[in-house]
């Protein structure tokens, strides 16, 4: 297929709330596309917990949404989960991809986010096939690698963009700004993510009762806030980002290496998790990230 013909950019929604739709994704197929993915993320501004990425692929025999599909933002819980039967048969293939709060820590939320929607895109491919084209919501491209690091010899730049084994090839990828209200895959996708990610948060405030992870899903809500600044951040908050209530996290250790007492890199990271009692390589912990990263937030409703 040749991409050169395919829209690049599509026009932005105005006026009054849309109900999602299929004319994006149609215009995408009728251009040569054979599999279009929307795609959106969760948890971009969250204080804690992993960021999501979820897809949907549909074709040109793909019937319309099932209804109530919307963005996840403008939807109760409830009506996320009496959802996911219905989409978890709509369209070809779906899946959702994660990246750790660790992960955030090491490399910076844009390229944790390329790992979460390489990882989702992964799966689906594994069952349909390559995907032509991505329908990306927002104004930025963060699934595309630099092109210019695919030919980097240094050996971490190559590893961190690297795709993951397996069938998977990188598509093109197209915009649209609020595409998770307009554009019914793009929609699907973020119920999706936000479902699963929300899952696990529950699953891990169990383990951290203090923050209220059941409740805020990991966002600066008062009550997380208040937990940060008496209890201070746990491994699994994004210790590398300016948390509310906290000052910044520098790990001293008595004894260690360095002249103050405080672990140099790249050993800071390794020793944090053992003041904690876990094991850095089992953790995920891989290494430093940049000292420039820092913390975008979600736009909409706090926690959603």
């Amino acid at each position: 297929m040749t991409t050169a013909t395919l829209p690049h950019a599509l026009p932005v929604a105005t006026g009054a709330r849309a109900v999602p739709h299929l004319r994006h994704e149609r215009a995408l197929l009728r251009a040569g596309a054979v599999l279009v993915a929307g795609m959106d993320e969760v948890g971009r501004g969250s204080l804690a917990g992993p960021v999501s990425v979820g897809v949907v692929v549909v074709d040109a025999t793909t019937r319309s949404a099932p209804r109530g599909v919307a963005d996840s933002k403008l939807l109760t819980p409830a009506a996320r989960q009496a959802l996911l039967p219905a989409l978890s048969r709509w369209g070809l293939a779906r899946a959702v991809g994660h990246a750790s709060a660790a992960e955030i820590d090491d490399v910076g939320i844009i390229v944790a986010l390329r790992r979460a929607g390489t990882r989702a895109l992964a799966q689906v491919t594994a069952a349909v096939g390559p995907v032509d084209v991505v329908l990306l919501d927002g104004s930025h491209d963060w699934l595309t690698p630099p092109a210019d690091l695919f030919a980097a010899d240094d050996e971490t730049a190559a590893g961190l963009f690297a795709a993951p084994a397996g069938p998977y090839a990188a598509p093109a990828v197209r915009l649209r700004v609020k595409a998770d209200r307009t554009c019914a895959s793009v929609a699907a996708a973020s119920v999706l993510a936000k479902c699963e990610r929300d899952t696990m948060m529950v699953a891990l405030a169990a383990a951290h009762p203090a923050y209220h992870w059941e409740q805020n899903k990991g966002y600066a809500s008062p009550e997380h806030v208040t937990a940060l600044a008496a209890h201070g951040p746990c491994p699994l908050h994004r210790r590398s980002w300016s948390l509310p209530g906290v000052g910044p996290c520098v790990v001293e250790v008595a004894g260690a290496p360095g002249a103050s007492g405080a672990v140099p890199l790249p050993e800071r990271g390794a020793a944090l998790w053992a003041v904690v009692g876990l094991d850095a390589e089992a953790e995920g912990w891989t290494g430093p990230g940049d000292d420039g990263r820092r913390a975008d937030r979600d736009e909409g409703t706090m926690g959603l």
